[in-house]
This record gives C-alpha cells, structure tokens and sequence, in this order.
C-alpha cells in the first residue's frame, strides 16, 4: 500500500511502513532503511543491548555497522499492535530473530510521523524479552 494513497485507512499505511522498516532490515538494505527513517535531529533508536541513538546521524551510522555484520537475521513478527492519532502513529511488535541458532525475542515498539503524506520512522525502540 502507497502511504500517500491510504487516507481512508491510515492504520494499514502504518502498518505497510512498518513491514517496509523490517523488509530493509532483513535484507541489510541501507538505501531502504534510510528511505524508511525520516532524516531529522529528533529521531531515536535504541537497539536491544545499545544506548539510545539520538538523530539520524547516529541512527544511519548504526545501520550502517549492524548491516556491516555478514549474518542474516530472519525475523517473524507477531502481535502487532497499531495505533494512530494525527500524524503520529506507533506499531508495538514482537520481533523473534532467527539466525540458524535457538533465536530471540526482540518487544519493539516503532513511532511514526506523516509528512506530506508519507509514514517515517521516527523513534525505534526494542528490548530482548528474556527467556524463563
């Protein structure tokens, strides 16, 4: 789904930006990644174990080094959870990252703003669910 095609339904826009953010992580995919990330000051990151990122500089630099890493991760998402308010969205997700070992479980939650017209990342935030 186009995001500026989807004003009568802006949570399946969401949820397509959403699924855009993970095909480009999948994939180790920077051009895609950065087209899926608004490129501002005020974007936040914080992958699991990592400080938090504060701007886009920081932010692409990350990608940049974790797609850096020849390992391929798979991940399934499961319970995914919208919500939209104006222009201001947000996706609460389980990630479960499989690299060919027992996997992980990642609870993410991504933020998202519109501007003119299209949904971008602005703040990721995900945290490693621990196993019992």
């Amino acid at each position: 789904m186009d995001d500026r095609t989807a004003d009568d339904d802006p949570a399946a826009a969401v949820l397509a930006a959403n699924a855009r953010f993970y095909e480009a992580f999948e994939a180790a995919d920077l051009d895609a990644m950065s087209a899926a990330w608004e490129h501002a000051t005020d974007v936040l990151c914080t992958h699991p174990g990592w400080p938090t990122l504060r701007g886009w500089a920081q932010v692409s630099s990350s990608w940049f080094a974790i797609f850096r890493n020849p390992q391929r991760l798979q991940v399934i998402l499961t319970s995914p959870s919208v919500t939209v308010v104006g222009d201001a969205a947000w996706v609460a997700v389980d990630e479960n990252l499989l690299d060919g070992g027992p996997g992980q479980t990642v609870s993410a939650l991504n933020v998202f703003r519109r501007r003119d017209g299209r949904w971008r990342v602005v703040a990721h935030h995900g945290s490693p669910v621990l196993r019992r």
